[in-house]
């Protein structure tokens, strides 16, 4: 298979390192039921919640991989490559475009039992897991990065290590911020955060699509 791009494991964990926290960044069901209980609970329970959305994100992305990796076994033209770096440019941009117009859901209201960690990271996995609709995204966020490489093995292994761990790194700082800023953080605050992400995404995507038009 011809590959355009030389594959680095640094380059490949960094790549996904990037794709992790682009996943996890939203605040959809999963990101403001952690806000919720960093907030209500303590900020490790909060972690916890998100740890158990970073596992739920690897095997949607692992899924994902396996899936493109049988499909680019048979690609061996620059030019299918090319195209799928457009395609996964404009989804990106229509997911950007949908994070910046979506308004969070209000959080339910707490209960007194905190549960255990377990629990908390369980739950956050379960809301994640449900939702496989989070292909497309990955599916997206692998065509515009290049990220699936079939023909080596341990190289992606390192890149799906960088998926968990650029997840597990978002929630970490989010949870961080949230610890400090304490009731300042609230529903508008949300709403603003997913704006400026969905921008974000959008900016990034056009200058992907740039990129592998003009370059």
């Amino acid at each position: 298979m011809l590959w355009i791009e030389p594959v680095n494991a640094i380059d490949l964990a960094v790549r996904g390192m990037v794709v992790g926290i682009v996943a996890s960044a939203p605040m959809g069901p999963v990101g403001v039921l952690t806000v919720q209980r960093t907030l209500n609970k303590g900020r490790w329970f909060g972690f916890a919640t998100g740890c158990g959305a970073a596992v739920s994100d690897l095997i949607y992305a692992l899924m994902t991989g396996l899936g493109m990796s049988f499909v680019m076994d048979f690609v061996e033209k620059p030019t299918t490559i090319f195209y799928l770096k457009i395609l996964g440019s404009i989804l990106l941009f229509c997911f950007g475009l949908y994070t910046y117009y979506t308004k969070p859901a209000e959080p339910h209201k707490p209960s007194g039992n905190r549960g255990t960690l377990w629990h908390n990271a369980f739950t956050g996995f379960a809301i994640t897991v449900s939702n496989p609709l989070i292909v497309f995204l990955f599916l997206a966020l692998f065509a515009r990065v290049g990220f699936v490489v079939p023909e080596h093995p341990i190289e992606q292994g390192i890149g799906y290590v960088g998926v968990l761990t650029g997840a597990i790194v978002w929630w970490l700082i989010l949870t961080t911020a949230l610890n400090r800023l304490g009731s300042r953080f609230d529903m508008s605050t949300i709403s603003l955060l997913n704006r400026l992400l969905g921008l974000l995404v959008m900016v990034a995507s056009f200058v992907g699509l740039f990129y592998t038009l003009f370059r």
